[in-house]
């Protein structure tokens, strides 16, 4: 009786552990722990060349001499002419397109996961110019009234735009890590050419473009650039006494360009997604 009572317990505690293992676990569910967001790959220093195309608008006014009964032609500097004025009639405007090309360096600063501020300063050189004939009307004399002048001097301009160069300001969103829309602004300067003179001439500049970064440390970007530049002086003498031009061009840039990133005091860049 004793033995078989033992065997009956023995069998409850086995079957008692079996039903046991069947039961389901219950240890801690897992803590989800999101992974670190990607590394900023666009800050850092960069620098790059470009290359692309262009079109200059160059407004010039012309001052020359002119004869008149009451005061003959003098050939002073203008500071002696009380005869010196800018003829309306002497202007000439025109466009003209040519080959743009150059490098540029700069610097970005990537925040709040998806924004790029930065700044970059560009140094091109150029083939672009304009020729055109200008407009040899009457002058009214501002001394006898009734006396109609005729400019001694009243040709066209040739203008040109060998070189230029820009310091902008650039602010972007990254549609995706390796994509950068931006826009971009600031200062301009360029060396202007009109009739065998040239002046420096400055201004500013506005634009925007696409950035992708196609592999580490490496992007291509598109861009389009306009500027306005101030009046730039150029005087002479033609052979007519004292004469000069004032300039106002606008130009126009579309270009494409290759920039490394040297990402000095930035993590390591790496290729992820969103």
């Amino acid at each position: 009786m004793k033995k078989s009572a033992s065997i009956t317990a023995i069998a409850l505690l086995l079957s008692g552990a079996a039903s046991a293992a069947d039961l389901p676990s219950r240890k801690a569910a897992p803590i989800y722990v999101p992974p670190p967001p990607p590394s900023p790959m666009w800050t850092g220093f960069y620098g790059g060349l470009n290359l692309g195309g262009g079109w200059v608008n160059g407004g010039n006014d012309g001052y020359f001499p002119f004869a008149d009964p009451a005061f003959p032609v003098m050939s002073a500097g203008p500071g002696g002419l009380p005869n010196l004025f800018m003829l309306p009639g002497a202007q000439a405007s025109g466009s003209n397109a040519g080959i743009v090309g150059g490098g540029q360096v700069g610097f970005n600063y990537q925040f709040a996961h998806n924004f790029v501020v930065g700044a970059e300063a560009d140094f091109q050189g150029a083939s672009l110019s304009s020729s055109n004939g200008g407009n040899s009307a009457a002058y009214p004399s501002p001394y006898a009234p009734g006396n109609v002048l005729a400019p001694l001097a009243a040709s066209g301009g040739n203008f040109g735009l060998p070189w230029f160069g820009t310091v902008r300001g650039r602010l972007g969103y990254l549609f995706t890590p390796t994509l950068l829309i931006y826009g971009t602004g600031g200062f301009a300067y360029g060396g202007a050419e009109a009739n065998g003179l040239s002046t420096t001439v400055t201004g500013w500049t506005a634009g925007g473009g696409v950035e992708w970064m196609f592999m580490p440390n490496w992007s291509a970007k598109v861009e389009y650039l306009h500027a306005e530049f101030g009046g730039g002086g150029f005087n002479g003498n033609g052979g007519f006494g004292w004469s000069g031009w004032q300039t106002n061009p606008q130009l126009n840039v579309v270009r494409a360009g290759v920039n490394y990133h040297f990402n000095w005091g930035a993590a390591s860049p790496i290729m992820a997604k969103f």
